[in-house]
């Protein structure tokens, strides 16, 4: 089920706000089609990330894929977990599978986001339901 208090890009990746920061992950159904996640590839911290661009990758059994930002921002945090449990992601994409965090630049932006409904519609779409 998609969490309702997330926002969603058609890159299939979320953020939530916390204080100042928009955390930011792949979504359940992303993590499902990559399959067990064997590598992510962390920006820097302080590094900047630009909506809808690649900011890292990451890597399957199955594919490599670009990670896109949601937002536009600055990177105030990565999870460093990730570097020696990549699989968290698969386990938990909302939660402990984060990937970055950011201070956002402009939250106008969040409007190009969609909500969990509309991510949803757009996933029966993508696969032809």
């Amino acid at each position: 089920m998609t969490p309702q208090d997330l926002c969603y890009s058609k890159e299939h990746t979320w953020f939530k706000m916390e204080g100042d920061e928009a955390i930011i992950g792949i979504t359940d159904h992303a993590q499902s089609e990559l399959g067990d996640i064997v590598f992510v590839e962390l920006p820097g911290v302080g590094d900047t990330v630009k909506q809808g661009e690649p900011f890292g990758t990451i890597e399957s059994v199955k594919a490599v894929s670009d990670l896109h930002a949601p937002l536009s921002g600055k990177i105030t945090r990565i999870n460093q977990a990730l570097e020696d449990t990549p699989e968290t992601v698969n386990g938990s994409p909302y939660t402990e599978g984060w990937i970055i965090a950011i201070k956002p630049a402009n939250m106008a932006e969040k409007s190009h986001l969609l909500n969990a409904q509309a991510y949803d519609t757009y996933i029966n779409e993508e696969q032809g339901k």
